[in-house]
C-alpha cells in the first residue's frame, strides 16, 4: 500500500515526457514535492505537472550539482532515455552517450551529494529474443539492439554502484506502455510516433491514412505479433511502490511491469475500431527484422513483493483513455 509522501523531495528527470509526466502527477497526488529536470528534446512543456521545472540536461554536471545543493532531494526518478529501437541501430553512439554516459555522469553527482535512492526506467528490451513466455526477471538478458544494450548497461552500473557506493536502486522493466490519464490533460505525444496504439488512434483521428501491419504470418492465432500492454497510470503506481520499498530499506528492486496478458496487432485494431467508431484501414507489410512473435511479461514478482495491482488492465479501457486524450490533444491544436 502506498503511503503519504508529503515529507519527500523528488527529482524527476524527463518529467515532461509521457511516462514521466504521469508519474509526476501521481507523486504530487501523494503529497511529494516534485522538481522536474528536462531538456525538452522530446518532452513537452504542456505535459509538465511538477512544482518546479528546470530546463537542462542530466549530463550537465555543473547544473546538476547546483540543483542538488539547492533542493536536498530524497530520491531521483529517471525517465530521460532515448527509446526508439530503430533509431538506436542507426545512431548507436547517440544512445550510448545519452542513455549510458550521461546517466553515469549524473549518478556520480547524485552520490557526491549523498542522494542514494534511484528509480530507473528500464525496458523489456534487455531480454532480447525471449526463450520463454511469460518472461520472468530471471530470464537471461541478451539485448539485440543498442537501445536494449544501453538500458542493460545502466542496470549493471547501478548494481556496481550499490556495491561500491551504497546506491539503492529500482530497475523497472516496462513492456508496452499505453493509455493516458483519465483526466485527458496529459497523454502520449511522441514525434515521430512509433507505438501501435497511438498510431492506430491517429488513423481514427484522421492524422494518418492507414495502419501498417508488419508481418501477418507469425506463429500466433491470427498471424500478427502479440504484445503485453500496460496502462501508464499503472506504471506510475509501480514507481511509487518502488520508492516506498527503497525508503523502507530495500537495496535493489528489479521488476517486470506488464499486464501478463498478450494482445495481437489485429486485436488492438479491432478494439480501437469499437472504441472510436472508425474503420481504421490497414495494409500488410513485410515483418520487421528482430520482431519476436510474442512478448508477454510475468509481473508476479512485483505483485507479490510490493502488492502492485494494475487498475487499468483491460485493453478496451486502455484504448478508451488514450482516445479521450487524442481527441482532447487535437482540440488543443497540438
Amino acid at each position: 500500500m502506498n503511503r503519504e509522501l508529503s515529507h519527500l523531495k523528488v527529482l524527476v528527470i524527463g518529467g515532461a515526457g509521457y511516462i514521466g509526466s504521469h508519474t509526476v502527477k501521481l507523486l504530487k497526488e501523494y503529497g511529494a514535492h516534485v522538481t522536474v529536470l528536462d531538456n525538452l528534446s522530446t518532452g513537452k512543456q504542456y505535459l509538465l505537472q511538477g512544482d518546479d521545472f528546470i530546463e537542462g540536461d542530466l549530463g550537465d554536471k555543473d547544473l546538476t550539482s547546483l540543483i542538488f545543493k539547492k533542493y536536498k532531494f530524497d530520491a531521483v526518478m529517471h525517465f530521460a532515455a532515448f527509446s526508439i529501437v530503430g533509431e538506436s541501430v542507426v545512431l548507436p553512439l547517440k544512445y550510448y552517450e545519452n542513455n549510458v554516459a550521461k546517466t553515469a555522469s549524473f549518478l556520480e553527482v547524485m552520490i557526491e551529494h549523498n542522494v542514494k535512492k534511484f528509480i530507473f526506467s528500464s525496458t523489456a528490451a534487455v531480454y532480447g529474443e525471449p526463450m520463454r513466455t511469460p518472461i520472468t526477471e530471471d530470464h537471461p538478458c541478451n539485448p539485440k539492439n543498442p537501445y536494449g544494450r544501453s538500458k542493460a548497461m545502466v542496470e549493471n552500473i547501478m548494481s556496481d554502484s550499490l556495491a561500491a557506493d551504497g546506491l539503492q536502486y529500482a530497475a523497472l522493466r516496462y513492456f508496452n506502455a499505453a493509455g493516458a490519464d483519465p483526466c485527458a490533460m496529459i497523454g502520449e505525444a511522441h514525434e515521430p510516433e512509433t507505438h501501435l496504439i497511438p498510431i492506430v488512434l491517429e488513423v481514427a483521428a484522421g492524422r494518418r491514412e492507414e495502419v501498417k501491419i508488419y508481418g501477418a504470418n507469425y506463429n500466433t492465432p491470427d498471424g500478427t505479433c502479440i504484445r503485453d500492454y500496460i496502462h501508464v497510470n499503472d506504471l506510475a503506481e509501480a514507481h511509487i511502490l518502488a520508492l516506498n520499498a527503497l525508503i523502507d530499506g530495500k537495496d535493489c528492486c528489479i521488476y517486470n511491469l506488464g499486464s501478463g496478458q498478450g494482445y495481437s496487432v489485429r486485436q488492438v485494431i479491432e478494439v480501437a475500431r469499437e472504441v472510436t467508431g472508425h474503420m481504421i484501414p490497414v495494409t500488410e507489410e513485410r515483418p520487421r527484422a528482430g520482431d519476436p512473435a510474442v512478448l508477454v511479461a510475468s509481473s508476479a514478482k512485483i505483485r507479490k513483493e510490493l502488492g502492485w495491482q494494475p487498475k487499468y488492465d483491460d485493453l478496451k479501457v486502455i484504448i478508451e483513455t488514450a482516445w479521450k486524450w487524442h481527441k482532447n490533444d487535437r482540440k488543443a491544436g497540438r
